[in-house]
């Protein structure tokens, strides 16, 4: 399967855009690598209240299959994070490396 690259963003709940870093930093990003996605990076945007990430993934299923173990998956589950708490709109763009 060719690598798939999606730029994913988040506006946050306003008050909560520092506690959603941190819990996306422990614990979505570990579950994340752990499934065998990589994370481009990921930036906070005060001013519009928003998080911004690029996470990747090439392997023998695709995106969407991959993605839907991760929130299958019991890990997932045990995290408690409902992201309805903290987001009021997502955004999945699939981008692909202009240079």
């Amino acid at each position: 399967m060719p690598k798939t690259t999606q730029l994913r963003t988040y506006t946050v709940r306003d008050g909560l855009l520092d506690e959603w870093v941190e819990r996306w930093r422990k614990e979505i990003v570990p579950l994340r690598l752990e499934l065998g996605f990589t994370i481009g990076g990921a930036w906070a945007d005060r001013e519009l209240n928003q998080f911004h990430w690029l996470i990747s993934y090439e392997g023998p299923e695709t995106f969407a299959e991959r993605n839907a173990l991760y929130w299958s998956s019991p890990k997932r589950e045990a995290m408690g994070l409902n992201p309805d708490d903290y987001l009021l709109n997502t955004e999945e763009r699939t981008v692909e490396v202009a240079y």
